[in-house]
């Protein structure tokens, strides 16, 4: 399959603040993007059929009126359930960044079934509010830690930017993190300078239990984080950009392209042209 042929849903909502520098993420790894809101994907959940990738941006879905993601997440449920069961199970990839994440996370796609836990088991994490109770606008060291992401590879060190008021990824009990590990599920973690999972801020930037920045389900495909790859797509990006000897590797572009590629291999369902 040709790198143009890679479809990628891009799904905004009201609120949605980054659902542009997402799509242009995508195309610079080489897909086809369309964005489309969720009232109209609702409305008619079997334009699914027609992509590889879904992308659930950042911002502010629905003002955040509840909590972060909320009600993104209930809609996700209440429209999409089984549609997006489907598409798991077919092989598809799902990308959620920051308020995406926390929506996959409120909709039981993230950490999703793990053998560990009960099937009735549907919300083991979540993503709370900041340990300091403040909105983080800021670069975090990253080092990527599952061999079953199609994402991202581990033992990459990633330098990316966030911000979020609500990014503590918290378990709701020390079984479901120990299930996490033993799945090999924590995708990314924040770290210090030395390299090691960060306990405390700022390195730790929200006070996210193990330093947990990403995660991915059982099957690698799903990925959410607080981190934004969308962010750093381009050497210019960074902020030290003038003072680096060379041109910064955009770290974020890596994401996408391994989804891309992903697809291209026939390693995720396809469509004919």
């Amino acid at each position: 399959m040709e790198s143009s042929n890679v479809r990628v849903l891009v799904l905004r909502s009201a609120g949605t603040n980054c659902d542009r520098e997402l799509a242009l993420a995508f195309q610079k790894a080489g897909a086809q993007v369309v964005a489309l809101h969720i009232n109209r994907l609702a409305a008619n959940p079997g334009q699914l059929a027609d992509y590889q990738i879904l992308a659930i941006p950042g911002g502010f879905s629905y003002g955040d009126d509840i909590a972060s993601g909320k009600i993104l997440a209930n809609q996700l449920l209440r429209h999409l359930r089984d549609p997006l069961r489907q598409w798991v199970r077919d092989g598809k990839l799902i990308i959620g960044i920051c308020n995406g994440f926390q929506a996959l996370v409120k909709a039981g796609l993230l950490p999703g079934p793990m053998p560990q836990l009960s099937p009735d088991d549907l919300f083991p994490a979540t993503l709370a509010p900041n340990s300091h109770a403040r909105f983080e606008d800021r670069w975090v060291r990253l080092a990527s830690q599952s061999k079953i992401c199609k994402w991202i590879p581990a033992g990459k060190f990633l330098y990316l930017p966030i911000a979020h008021g609500e990014g503590r990824f918290l378990a709701r009990r020390p079984a479901v993190l120990e299930a996490l590990r033993s799945n090999d599920q924590i995708v990314l973690q924040y770290i210090n300078e030395d390299g090691l999972p960060a306990a405390g801020f700022p390195a730790n930037p929200n006070g996210s239990a193990a330093a947990v920045a990403g995660i991915c389900d059982i099957t690698g495909r799903v990925l959410g984080l607080m981190p934004h790859p969308e962010r750093f797509t381009d050497s210019l990006m960074h902020p030290f950009w003038s003072r680096c000897p060379r041109a910064p590797s955009p770290d974020g572009l890596e994401f996408f392209r391994n989804a891309v590629h992903f697809v291209r291999g026939g390693m995720a369902v396809t469509m004919e042209t």
